[in-house]
């Protein structure tokens, strides 16, 4: 009898152990919540210029089927150098801002429990303002510097490691193949074109990745 109840129990403990197993990743109908939040300060001290940035990038996403979901992205930053020069005639401070919106596609390649890879597609525009302060004969002007649109279409790779059957962590290495285009709003200026392939980003993973975390509806 006592062999019974023992297999009973590890039979039930198994099933129930398979359960929880089975609830991580998404399925069809579910909605996903991202958000990453990128912030640098670099001091170059050999040519007097500091520049610090901030970023935050909000997405929000909805399942067709179980693995391919498409959403809207937000992306909303500020910039801000500061050249510290010695000389006063080199002095100013430059700050700016951007915020823009992606529509994207995502696709989950394999179902791996906790694991789940994934191949992003996005295609987004962007604003970027900024005015520049600078000392003449220690008067203090602020200039405003022609806007810049941008748009671009891009790919993505990552995934989301679920530390919880809600809550992922997810790593992404940012356009690894993407084409841009960049506008100024100065007169006559002509648009940048760039295509890129940053196939070196799985060389450099940490210097290329952002970090953040995903939560399922």
């Amino acid at each position: 009898m006592k062999k019974i109840l023992l297999s009973a129990a590890v039979l039930v403990t198994g099933v129930a152990a398979h359960a929880q197993e089975g609830t991580f990743g998404f399925g069809e109908g579910d909605v996903l919540l991202e958000g990453s939040l990128r912030a640098n300060t670099e001091d170059d001290k050999g040519l007097t210029l500091k520049t610090s940035e901030f970023n935050f990038s909000p997405k929000a996403g909805y399942f067709v089927t179980d693995k391919f979901a498409v959403g809207l992205g937000l992306n909303i930053g500020t910039e801000k150098q500061e050249n510290y020069s010695s000389t006063n005639a080199n002095r100013f401070t430059e700050k700016g801002s951007n915020v823009g919106f992606e529509i994207f596609g995502r696709y989950y390649i394999a179902d791996m429990n906790r694991f789940q890879p994934y191949a992003e597609l996005g295609i987004g525009l962007n604003t970027y303002s900024s005015e520049r302060t600078f000392v003449v004969n220690d008067v203090t002007t602020t200039v405003e510097l022609p806007k810049t649109n941008a748009f671009g279409v891009n790919a993505t790779s990552g995934f989301n490691y679920f530390v919880t059957p809600k809550i992922a962590i997810n790593f992404a290495l940012s356009d690894l193949i993407g084409f841009n285009t960049v506008k100024s709003k100065a007169e006559g200026a002509e648009p940048v074109n760039n295509f890129h392939a940053n196939i070196n980003s799985f060389n450099n993973f940490f210097d290329t990745a952002t970090f953040g975390l995903t939560f399922k509806l």
